[in-house]
């Protein structure tokens, strides 16, 4: 991944680097094919530039981790889930703007 600030989530480490994680989470469900997702790329790393040190923001490809795309009912890419507490609080399906991202965080960060 091109951007320091966005995180690889895997089947293996995601009960770790995102439900055990003391801070939210954004997570992005994509894939290598998804035009949809290339063009959602950008903003996922403005926002992880944004709320660095506040939000951990990373990306689950679907092709290569089948069973957390399962576990969360992810059945269209992109999808963008954001946990806090190890719970999903706000999901997106879709294209979606960074200011939409960037208030939703904003609301879960309270």
């Amino acid at each position: 991944m091109a951007n320091e600030h966005v995180h690889e989530f895997t089947d293996g480490n995601f009960q770790s680097e995102v439900l055990d994680s003391d801070i939210p989470v954004l997570v992005d469900f994509w894939a290598e094919w998804c035009q949809p997702c290339r063009l959602l790329a950008p903003t996922i790393d403005q926002v992880a530039d944004s709320f660095q040190g506040k939000v951990k923001v990373g990306k689950v490809n679907i092709d290569n981790n089948q069973q957390t795309s399962i576990d969360y009912k992810v059945s269209a890419i992109p999808t963008v889930l954001i946990f806090k507490g190890g719970e999903v609080k706000e999901k997106f399906v879709g294209m979606t703007s960074k200011g939409d991202l960037e208030s939703a965080l904003q609301k879960i960060m309270g």
